[in-house]
């Protein structure tokens, strides 16, 4: 199982962003495959979700409304819409997956991770 995150950069406060995640090695459909945030100094954040099976989603009450994540499974891709963007969403960004179909924004839950995608928010 392989997850290559891309698409974070610097944007200006109020800005927006999408993310992707591409995944190799398994089937969305069999996955739930969550977002994650570590800004430095900091734990990692749980802040979105998708299970595989039926596309419901999770969110964490400080991304909620700004942040929207999506799946494309013939891509075998899932995105995360950020905006309005605010310089506390500063942080390396991550993606993971868990092969089961129940949503978690718990980090030690997930057993696959990719690498990560700085996101710098700041004008």
């Amino acid at each position: 199982v392989q997850l290559v995150e891309s698409g974070g950069g610097l944007v200006q406060p109020g800005g927006s962003l999408r993310l992707s995640c591409a995944a190799s090695g398994l089937r969305l459909d069999d996955y739930t495959i969550g977002w994650f945030r570590q800004a430095p100094g900091k734990e990692r954040e749980g802040i979105s979700c998708i299970i595989g099976r039926n596309l419901r989603t999770s969110y964490a009450d400080s991304v909620r409304g700004r942040f929207t994540i999506s799946s494309d499974h013939a891509e075998n891709t899932v995105y995360l819409q950020m905006n309005s963007l605010k310089p506390e969403d500063t942080a390396v960004y991550y993606c993971a997956a868990d092969p089961v179909s129940w949503a978690s924004l718990l980090a030690h839950e997930y057993d696959y991770w990719g690498q990560g995608t700085p996101v710098s928010v700041s004008s």
